[in-house]
């Protein structure tokens, strides 16, 4: 009977002492800094946490979308449609940026944060449009962010943009208990405890919000990112000839004839209320090759798009504004377009978008790709890959 007394007084001891020492149950530390802003904490530390792991690093091709589809592309009516938000001003994009990932789950399912938060389409007054320094430009998660003046940025201020909550019970809509997030800082995982409209994003790093039902691994990615930018520029001169000829100048006989292409008319004396220009660059194993002149120009009238010469500009000059695409431009051509032809080149097709210095891997159908001002548009076919993406002097308007 005393051996048995002993044995239960031992475990109780035993018990209390793992308690005092934070073990199994008991409050963990609410990890508040100085400044009463939360902090991030080792992974696993808090109240009844499961200690979660850093899965081994995925390899990820930037521009991949990575999730469910959830919610619609681009900021929402409250958020940021071109009005300053949290401090951030929307403008043309920057020259220098860096990118956090954020990842989003609901109960163990990832949903893809969507393409176009913090991107304002062109007006006729704005014909450029604008970008916030924070910002999407497809559903890898990917948030790019301006480093033009070293700024630092917040979870909260890129939910402020999006127009979409961010609290202890609701992100995005996303309603559930327990929300818990986990930042990846360079391989050092920890657990966020604080306000996450304060949690700053880390450059490179990774943030996952998990709503409901919490991971037991936290996902990573290694990205095969961009190249980068040649910095050299091009001259583009008007009239002038940026690579190697090797299509002839104008339309292909099943490209526009002077009738409506794609909705896109052919007249003579245009009015050019909306007129910007975009450029394409069209690479075969290594070879850098000139777009044609006139294409979209005939003797009785010129398309809402054309070229002028063999710099590889594309102008777009129109009375009304309206969405053009690279595929419209390629049927007034006349010319194929799809991931494994470029105007009769066949290969594996990959593409590149850079806007101003925000540049990516584009993904999507290449027929889809936006004509806007100052985009630079290259399709990369065969080998070997390009190593430096170009970047350009521009001439004035034509």
């Amino acid at each position: 009977m005393l051996e048995r007394l002993d044995l239960r007084f031992a475990l109780i001891g035993a018990l209390l002492i793992l308690s005092g020492c934070g073990g199994g149950g008991g409050g963990g530390s609410s990890n508040i800094g100085a400044n009463g802003a939360g902090a991030a904490a080792p992974a696993g530390s808090g109240t009844n946490a499961t200690v979660p792991t850093l899965a081994a690093a995925t390899p990820v091709v930037d521009g991949t979308a990575l999730g469910d589809s959830n919610w619609p592309t681009g900021s929402t009516a409250s958020g940021g449609l071109g009005q300053p938000v949290s401090g951030l001003n929307c403008a043309l994009p920057s020259k220098v940026y860096t990118y956090t990932h954020l990842s989003i789950y609901q109960n163990g399912r990832q949903l893809a944060v969507p393409a176009n938060i913090g991107a304002v389409a062109p007006t006729m007054a704005a014909q450029t449009g604008c970008s916030y320094p924070l910002h999407t430009v497809d559903a890898s998660g990917k948030i790019h962010m301006d480093t033009t003046n070293g700024a630092s940025y917040t979870l909260g201020q890129f939910f402020a943009i999006w127009g979409e909550t961010l609290g202890a019970s609701n992100v995005a809509g996303l309603s559930g208990s327990p929300v818990t997030i986990y930042v990846n800082d360079g391989g050092t995982l920890s657990k966020y405890t604080g306000d996450p409209a304060s949690l700053v994003l880390p450059p490179h790093g990774e943030v996952t919000i998990m709503v409901g039902t919490p991971l037991t691994q936290i996902p990573t990615y290694t990205w095969t990112d961009p190249p980068p930018f040649d910095p050299n520029p091009v001259t583009l001169t008007y009239g002038g000839v940026v690579g190697t000829a090797y299509w002839p100048n104008g339309n292909t006989s099943t490209g526009g004839t002077g009738g409506a292409v794609d909705g896109l008319i052919c007249a003579a004396g245009m009015a050019e209320l909306y007129h910007v220009h975009a450029h394409l660059a069209i690479v075969k194993d290594g070879q850098w090759l000139a777009l044609p002149a006139n294409v979209g120009i005939l003797s009785q009238c010129n398309y809402e798009m054309h070229t002028h010469d063999q710099t590889g500009i594309i102008h777009i000059e129109t009375p009304t504004l309206k969405t053009f695409t690279l595929g419209q431009f390629f049927d007034i051509w006349g010319q194929p377009l799809s991931s494994t032809n470029v105007a009769g080149i066949t290969g594996n097709v990959v593409a590149y978008i850079n806007d101003n210095g925000d540049s990516r891997r584009y993904m999507g159908d290449l027929r889809n790709i936006e004509l806007t001002s100052l985009r630079d548009i290259t399709l990369q076919i065969g080998t070997p890959a390009v190593s430096t993406l170009a970047t350009y002097s521009w001439y004035e308007q034509q």
